[in-house]
C-alpha cells in the first residue's frame, strides 16, 4: 500500500486570473514550495477517469523539467492515474506530445515549457494541458482549472522513490503504471510517414548545404535524429544542437532577432543553402534560404502551394487557414487552388476545432507557426521538412 499525504496549504493562485492555455511565470515563482503541486492538483481535479487513462508528461528541458516531472508523476500515483508516460530525459517537443496522444489515445499532455521564453534560474517556466485530441486545452477547461486552482486548499502526492529517467522501463507503483519511453522514436516515424526521406537526403548531398539551429533547446535530438541518423548528413548541420537548461544563455525564438548567427549565415555570408531554426519547445520555425528570409505568412502561402510535392498531401487537402494578423497570401493560393480558406482568431486551438471537422489540412500564423493535420500544435520541423521535400522535388533554390 503507498502512502498517500494530503498537503494543507493556502492557494497561492487565489489573486490570479484564468489564462489562456496554461501557466506561464518566472522559473524562481515556480520554485516556491507547493507552487507547482497546487497547480497540477487543479488540473487533475479537472480532468475525469484518470484511473482508467493514460497521461502523457514531457517537456523541453529547461531549468526544472526533471524536478517537475518527478513532482507530476507522485501527484498522479496519488491520483491513481492508469498510465503515466514520460519521455527519456524528460524531453519531448510540444508537437511530439501533441503526436503521442494522440497515438496513445491519452487523456492528455502535460507540457513544461515556457516556448519561446528564455529558460534557465532567471528564465521562466511553463505548464500547459493538451487535451485528448492533442491540441491546448480549450478556456471551458483552462477556466475550470484556475477555477479549481483559486479555491485549493490542499492537495494529495505520494513521495515514491521514482527511477532514473535517462532509463527506459515500465515501473509499478500502485495501481499506476509509469513508463519511460523513447521520446524520437513516434515522432520521426510520423515525419517519415508524411516526407520522402530518401528523396530529401539525396537532394541535401548532391550540392544543397543544410545548417539548422535548434537553439540548445528540444529540437536538437530530434534533428539530430532525421537529419544524422536517417538521412545521413555530417553532425555539423545540426548547431547548438543539445538541449541545456538555460539554452545556453540564447533566447529561443526563431526570429531574425534572437537567430541572428543563422541569419548571418544565410542572409549576409551567405555560407549554406538553406537554413531553419526552431524554438524551446519546438513548435515554431524561421525558414531561411542563401540570402533569403522567408517570412511566416509567404511560408504559410508556399507550403499551401506546393502540398503535391509531399506524399502525405499529393491526393490534395481539404482547405487552409490562417489567423487573422496574418497576411491575406495565402487567400490568393487557396482561390487559386480552390479549396476553403479561413480566417481564425489568434490562439492554435481555433485551427484544432477546423482540423478536427475535417474542414481544413494546413494551417499557420504570422508569428512563426505552421502546422497541418498530422498534430493538432504548430510543428516547427515538420515545416523545415516541407520546404526541403518542396526544393528537392522541384530542384531549386528557397528563393
Amino acid at each position: 500500500m503507498l502512502e498517500v499525504k494530503v498537503i494543507n496549504i493556502d492557494s497561492p493562485f487565489q489573486d490570479q486570473k484564468p489564462g489562456t492555455s496554461g501557466l506561464r511565470k518566472s522559473t524562481l515563482k515556480f520554485q516556491e514550495e507547493h507552487y507547482l503541486e497546487i497547480f497540477i492538483e487543479a488540473i487533475l481535479r479537472s480532468l475525469k477517469d484518470l484511473k482508467d487513462s493514460s497521461l502523457i508528461i514531457g517537456g523541453d528541458g529547461r531549468y526544472g523539467n526533471i524536478e517537475a516531472i518527478e513532482k507530476i508523476v507522485q501527484i498522479c500515483v496519488a491520483h491513481k492515474v492508469k498510465k503515466v508516460i514520460v519521455p527519456k530525459d524528460g524531453l519531448l517537443s510540444t508537437p511530439a506530445t501533441s503526436h503521442l496522444i494522440r497515438k496513445e489515445n491519452a487523456i492528455g499532455g502535460i507540457i513544461l515549457s515556457a516556448s519561446h521564453n528564455p529558460g534557465g534560474l532567471d528564465g521562466d517556466f511553463g505548464v500547459k494541458l493538451n487535451i485528448s485530441n492533442g491540441g491546448p486545452a480549450p478556456e471551458i477547461i483552462t477556466n475550470k482549472i484556475f477555477k479549481s486552482s483559486q479555491a485549493l486548499t490542499s492537495y494529495k502526492i505520494s513521495k515514491i522513490q521514482l527511477p532514473n529517467f535517462s532509463q527506459y522501463g515500465l515501473f509499478t507503483y500502485g495501481e499506476t503504471t509509469l513508463a519511460i519511453i523513447d521520446g524520437l522514436k513516434d515522432y520521426s516515424d510520423l515525419m517519415e510517414k508524411i516526407f520522402d526521406f530518401d528523396q530529401i537526403s539525396y537532394f541535401l548531398k548532391k550540392d544543397f548545404s543544410l545548417i539548422f539551429d535548434a537553439m540548445n533547446a528540444v529540437t536538437g535530438p530530434y534533428a539530430r535524429n532525421i537529419f544524422v541518423e536517417k538521412m545521413g548528413l555530417a553532425s555539423h548541420c545540426v548547431m547548438n544542437g543539445k538541449p541545456l537548461k538555460d539554452f545556453g544563455g540564447l533566447h529561443p525564438d526563431p526570429n531574425l532577432t534572437y537567430a541572428s548567427n543563422i541569419a548571418d549565415l544565410l542572409l549576409n555570408k551567405k555560407s549554406y543553402s538553406f537554413g531553419a531554426a526552431c524554438d524551446g519547445d519546438g513548435d515554431r520555425n524561421m525558414i531561411l534560404g542563401s540570402g533569403c528570409f522567408v517570412n511566416p505568412s509567404d511560408s504559410l502561402a508556399v507550403i499551401t502551394a506546393n502540398t503535391n510535392c509531399v506524399p502525405a498531401y499529393k491526393e490534395g487537402i481539404a482547405g487552409v487557414a490562417r489567423s487573422m494578423p496574418t497576411s491575406c497570401a495565402v487567400d490568393i493560393v487557396a482561390s487559386a487552388l480552390n479549396i476553403p480558406c479561413f480566417e481564425t482568431p489568434t490562439g492554435w486551438k481555433f485551427f484544432g476545432n477546423l482540423l478536427d471537422s475535417n474542414l481544413i489540412t494546413i494551417c499557420g500564423e504570422e508569428s512563426f507557426g505552421t502546422g497541418s493535420n498530422h498534430v493538432r500544435e504548430k510543428d516547427g520541423l515538420w515545416a523545415v521538412l516541407f520546404w526541403l521535400q518542396i526544393l528537392a522535388e522541384k530542384n531549386c533554390s528557397v528563393k
